[in-house]
């Protein structure tokens, strides 16, 4: 078993199990197990892709298949695993994620405009980008479904994106043999930055919001000082 001997880090607990199961998979079945194991950390976050695919070059580079089955059948994993939350995102819809921007605080319907506005303009570069970016490369195909990308554009940059990102990750693990476990490591400090950028964009956000929320309120208590009454208006 590879991951008993490499991979420390997931001896025990739930996900330790499932990653054995996955890796049993890769040596039982060969490449097609390699695309099952991305196409489920492709659906389920937990799973991180950064142990996943350097663990299939690691399996190439042991000669359970070769390096570029490796390659073309996690990218064919990632695909479908962007597809199936391409859907979750055209099921939930427009209109009811306006309806729940409009229920919570800070948010509203004309921010869902406006990020749709945006993905109109940027949907294919977003996709392409996303899927090689940590911690988006998921959740970017939710917008894709909501803004409903035609099909073959989503197809098309899903696929390119998780190539670049699948053959770096595999070819890492295939290059560094019983050492591919650093690739976490490499990822994890990637991921890291772009949680920060992330949240340093959502502080950004809210305080541009607050101060808006703040400003429509003095505005309105200084007309009603001076008498009058004007009309509100939308501060999103």
């Amino acid at each position: 078993m590879l991951l008993s001997a490499h991979l420390p880090l997931l001896q025990t607990g739930i996900l330790g199990r499932l990653m054995a199961w996955l890796e049993h998979l890769m040596v039982v079945i060969g490449a097609p197990g390699a695309a099952l194991a991305v196409f489920l950390e492709n659906v389920f976050p937990p799973i991180p892709s950064e142990v996943v695919l350097p663990l299939a070059g690691f399996a190439a580079a042991n000669g359970h298949f070769g390096l570029v089955e490796a390659i073309a059948w996690t990218t064919a994993g990632s695909v479908a695993g962007a597809w199936l939350l391409y859907w979750v995102g055209q099921a939930l819809g427009v209109e009811r994620l306006k309806a729940i921007a409009g229920r919570l605080p800070l948010t509203a319907p004309h921010d869902i405009d406006v990020a749709m506005g945006w993905f109109d303009r940027h949907g294919g570069k977003a996709v392409f980008f996303g899927r090689m970016i940590p911690g988006v490369r998921s959740l970017i195909s939710i917008p894709a479904g909501l803004h409903r990308m035609a099909p073959f554009s989503f197809t098309l940059y899903s696929a390119l994106g998780s190539l670049a990102w699948n053959a770096l990750l595999i070819l890492a693990g295939h290059q560094l043999g019983a050492h591919w476990t650093r690739v976490e490591a490499w990822v994890a400090s990637v991921q890291d930055v772009v949680m920060v950028l992330l949240l340093a964009a959502a502080g950004w956000f809210v305080a541009r919001r607050l101060r808006a929320r703040r400003a429509q309120r003095e505005d309105h208590q200084g007309a009603r000082a001076a008498g009058s009454e004007p009309e509100l208006i939308d501060a999103h």
